[in-house]
C-alpha cells in the first residue's frame, strides 16, 4: 500500500484542512483531485527547503481571499431570503427548513456556499423572520436574514391530514440525515483530517424525498 504524501493547501478543503495547513493525504487523492484542482501544492524532501516561499505564496491567496470574501460577505448580510413552506396549525411547518434550504435558495442567488457554512442549532419549525451566522473563505464571518413563510394557507380538509403529513416529513427528514451520515463517513475514509480545527464538511446531494405507497 502506498504511503500518504504530504501537501500545503492552497484554499480551504471540507473535511481535510484550512488554507495554509500542511496535511497528510493518500496519493491518489492528491493527485486526482486536490492537485487539478489547485486546492494543494505538493511537497516532499526534496522541495521541503521550498515551504517557506509556498507558505508566503499561500499567505497572499489568503490575503486576496479574505479581501474577496469580506465584500461577499457584506453583499450576503444585505441580502434577504424568502422560503416558503407549507404551514398547518399555529404556524407550524410540515417538515421543517434546514441549512440545505438556505444554502440553495444563496446558490440561486449567484452565491457559491456549503451549508454546512451556514451556522443553525436546529431546523426551522414555525414561520417567522430568522438571522443566522454564516462562515465564507479565509475565515470570515457574515450573517444571513431568512423569511420562512406560509406557502399557502390551509383549509379544513388539510388540518385533518396535519398529523399524516408530518409524520411523513419527519420520515423524509430521517432518511435524509441517515443518508448524509453515510456518505460523510465514506468520505473521512477517502480524504484523512488534519489537526486542528475541523472546517465544514463536504456538501451532500439532496436525497430524494421517499414516496409514501398507496394503500392496496
Amino acid at each position: 500500500m502506498a504511503s500518504n504524501v504530504q501537501v500545503i493547501l492552497s484554499r480551504d478543503v471540507p473535511n481535510l484542512g484550512r488554507i495554509g495547513d500542511v496535511v497528510n493525504v493518500k496519493p491518489g487523492y492528491a493527485r486526482n483531485f486536490l492537485l487539478p484542482q489547485q486546492l494543494a501544492m505538493p511537497i516532499s524532501k526534496g522541495n521541503m527547503a521550498n515551504l517557506e516561499h509556498q507558505k508566503r505564496m499561500i499567505e497572499k491567496r489568503m490575503g486576496d481571499l479574505r479581501t474577496a470574501s469580506e465584500e461577499i460577505g457584506k453583499r450576503i448580510a444585505e441580502e434577504q431570503v424568502t422560503i416558503t413552506a407549507k404551514v398547518g396549525k399555529n404556524g407550524k411547518l410540515f417538515g421543517s427548513v434546514n441549512t440545505r434550504d438556505i444554502a440553495a435558495s444563496l446558490i440561486g442567488l449567484g452565491y457559491k456556499l456549503d451549508h454546512r457554512d451556514i451556522q443553525m442549532e436546529a431546523p426551522i419549525k414555525e414561520v417567522g423572520l430568522y438571522t443566522f451566522p454564516i462562515r465564507l473563505e479565509a475565515d470570515v464571518k457574515s450573517e444571513i436574514k431568512v423569511i420562512v413563510a406560509a406557502d399557502e394557507v390551509p383549509g379544513e380538509e388539510d388540518l385533518q391530514d396535519d398529523e399524516a403529513i408530518e409524520a411523513a416529513a419527519e420520515g423524509e427528514e430521517a432518511a435524509a440525515e441517515a443518508s448524509e451520515e453515510a456518505q460523510a463517513t465514506a468520505e473521512t475514509d477517502e480524504a484523512p483530517q488534519a489537526g486542528g480545527d475541523t472546517p465544514p464538511a463536504v456538501e451532500l446531494a439532496e436525497p430524494e424525498a421517499t414516496e409514501v405507497p398507496a394503500d392496496v
